[in-house]
Formats: structure tokens, sequence, C-alpha cells
């Protein structure tokens, strides 16, 4: 069963409960994140990449450490391209069903994959993004303490399902507006058509006049 519809209603229900995430950036001008999860991937990832050097746009991707210990080549490459990196976890364990030590072990754990493979300090990976978008206020405020930043969405395709490009990307056109962290997957779930979908989406928003921007332009944006 496809869920697409209610993602923007959850979107629209959640941003206000939980103002410390970052949902969205700033509405004045017309920047979006492209956003990535569940990579690196030994073939989706280098595909998604040629696709993002041709036209020039750096988007961030947020990691499960076994897929940067499996792929670590690929993630120097993704890092010595320019684009932001975050953490997804470990092994994709939903945040809300770990007890403290452990949430704090398997973002510890993908920092020091992704630091191992990008000669980059650890302290310097603190975004994170729940897998499944799962958490409870509990875990917000574990994030929060350990100084990491909990980041989130607005527009989910839900392209893991893999309902065709078409479909995803006319998804993504119908919900986008400035600000908009746009949600794809470049790993085991998704990942055969991402390369397709952002080659069919980016021209199209270049159209529109929307400037593609990393999470971390839209943090400075969010909170000046």
């Amino acid at each position: 069963m496809e869920f697409a519809p209610a993602y923007p209603l959850l979107y629209r229900a959640l941003k206000p409960l939980f103002p410390g995430c970052l949902w969205s950036g700033a509405t004045t001008d017309r920047t979006i994140a492209l956003t990535f999860d569940d990579g690196p991937h030994p073939h989706y990832t280098p595909q998604l990449l040629a696709v993002l050097e041709h036209y020039s746009v750096t988007a961030s991707f947020f990691w499960l450490g076994q897929c940067v210990q499996r792929s670590p080549i690929t993630a120097r490459t993704v890092y010595e391209q320019g684009h932001w990196l975050g953490l997804h976890g470990y092994d994709h364990q939903a945040f809300s069903s770990l007890s403290a030590t452990a949430l704090k072990q398997t973002l510890a754990r993908t920092q020091a994959e992704i630091s191992q493979a990008c000669q980059v300090s650890p302290a310097a990976i603190r975004d994170v993004r729940p897998p499944n978008g799962f958490f409870t206020p509990r875990t917000l405020a574990l994030l929060q303490q350990w100084q990491y930043r909990s980041v989130m969405w607005s527009v989910v395709p839900e392209d893991w399902v893999r309902p065709g490009v078409t479909t995803v990307v006319q998804r993504i056109l119908e919900q986008v507006e400035p600000g908009s962290i746009i949600v794809l997957h470049d790993g085991y779930h998704g990942g055969a058509d991402v390369a397709a979908t952002v080659e069919q989406l980016i021209p199209v928003l270049m159209a529109q006049n929307y400037r593609f921007v990393t999470i971390d332009e839209l943090w400075q944006g969010h909170y000046p």
C-alpha cells in the first residue's frame, strides 16, 4: 500500500508541533534542497552523482553507517564533490525503538565510518534524519542534548516503492514550493530509479527558477 497522499498532510501537522526540527527552509526565496537517504550505494550513487555534476547541483546525503563501510570509495567521492553529509543511523533501525545508549552508539558508529572514508572530523557530521521519519519527543530531546540537528522533510514522493519515475517526478512537482526539502533514496530501495528521476526533475525545477542548496544552507536561512 502506498501512503504518498498522506505525507503532505503529515508534514503540515507535524511541523508546528516540532519546531526544533528542520522541516523546510525559508519561503522568502526560491531555494530548495535535494536530499538522498539510505546510501551510499556502489552503483546507484555514482549514477546520481553524474547527473548532479552535469547540472552543477549540490545535494545532501543522509547515510547509513553500514553502507559507508561497504562503499567507502563512493562515500569519499560524494564528499569530494562538495555535497553535504548527514547521519541516518548505522543500519536503519527506528530511533524510537532504541535505548539512549543504542541511539548514541548508532550515530557514533556512522560518524566513525564517514570520518574514516572521507577523512573528515566526526564532529563535523551533526545533521541527523531518523529512518523512515519515525521519532518521539524523547528522540528529539536526546539529539538536541548531544548537539545534533534534526532534519526532516516537506516533500516525500515515496520513491522507495518504485511507483515509476514519471509518478515520482509528478508528485514532487505538485508539492514543491520555496524552501522545500525533497527526500529521495539512492540505496537498495528506490536507488535504481534515482538518477533517472533527478535527470527529469532538475531541468524542470531550474526552469521554474529554483536554486538548489544544501541542508546546511537551509539551516542558516531558517535560523539566522
